[in-house]
């Protein structure tokens, strides 16, 4: 016997159908101001290491740097869409432990298409495992880029320009000091009027080079070098950057004393508002182009 439907029924159907349409509409609009407006920059608390993850209006993801363990793998969780295994851009400033131990295990579980660093030769085993997992990203089809001063990396109106290093230090061989803290990747974004300063591990040589050519250095938010060692930061710097908030990437109670109260203090008479990983947890910084609102995960007292 046909199942025949009421006039009532059909009514209760179409407007069921209606419902659904709409609410797909809502979302879609949600997706697209979401999509078209805000960028958000995230500096991860990792412990004593570096790691910026950014989300560009266009939901593209990008992750500077991933600590010195798998902390990285548990925010990338927090702070990807549920179960995308994926980012589109990796940058390695610079391999020291604090810097590439936490991307190993990034590559070694997430598709990459692209992967930015200076192509410096270093010693141990960390940096062995790298150049193994370089070659078999490439294999399964991410590009590797060899990092240049004046390349831009650019999506929508977000681009972020390579300012360091100032020459090419690609083949250089760093062994057996590894210490390659200057040839950093150091990154200017800009996002409409709002502007952001990555600065790696750089020592004040760099950063009186920088201010030497007159680099773009202006910046609302500063990620300060080298989680704030004594061989950073100078006042100079500082003043030509003018953020107007300071982060500082690092793990509470280290052993190298960061950050240093000379740094500190220089942020302090510099009157620059100053969060760290360390007391703060993951700072998240949300931009649309014309302001930013910041997040702390927890507060210094918790």
């Amino acid at each position: 016997m046909e199942n025949i439907l009421t006039t009532k029924q059909k009514i209760s159907l179409i407007a069921i159908g209606v419902l659904l349409l709409l609410n797909v509409v809502a979302w879609q609009r949600v997706f697209i101001l979401v999509e078209s407006h805000y960028l958000k920059v995230d500096f991860l608390d990792v412990g004593q290491g570096d790691s910026i993850f950014i989300e560009t209006p266009s939901l593209r993801h990008i992750l500077i740097d991933g600590g010195p363990g798998n902390a990285v793998l548990g925010q990338l969780g927090k702070h990807l869409p549920l179960g995308q295994k994926s980012l589109d851009m990796i940058i390695l400033t610079h391999p020291d432990s604090d810097h590439l131990n936490g991307l190993l295990q990034v590559i070694e579980k997430y598709k990459v298409d692209y992967i930015v660093w200076t192509g410096i030769v270093r010693g141990g085993s960390q940096y062995q495992l790298w150049l193994r997992l370089l070659e078999k990203a490439r294999e399964s089809g991410s590009k590797i880029i060899i990092a240049k001063l004046g390349s831009k990396i650019k999506n929508g109106q977000v681009a972020m320009d390579i300012i360091n290093p100032l020459t090419s230090v690609y083949g250089q061989d760093f062994r057996p000091k590894n210490n390659d803290n200057d040839t950093g990747i150091v990154l200017h974004l800009t996002y409409g009027k709002n502007t952001f300063l990555f600065t790696a591990d750089i020592s004040s040589i760099i950063e009186s080079k920088l201010l030497e050519i007159k680099a773009n250095l202006a910046s609302d938010v500063l990620k300060i070098a080298h989680h704030g060692s004594k061989y950073s930061s100078l006042k100079g710097f500082l003043q030509a950057v003018n953020p107007r908030l300071a982060v500082i990437s690092v793990g509470a109670h280290n052993t190298y004393g960061h950050p240093t109260p000379i740094v500190l203090q220089r942020l302090q008479d510099l009157n620059i508002t100053t969060l760290r990983t360390d007391q703060n947890g993951t700072v998240e910084i949300l931009s649309d182009g014309q302001n930013l609102k910041v997040s702390k995960e927890k507060t210094q007292n918790n």
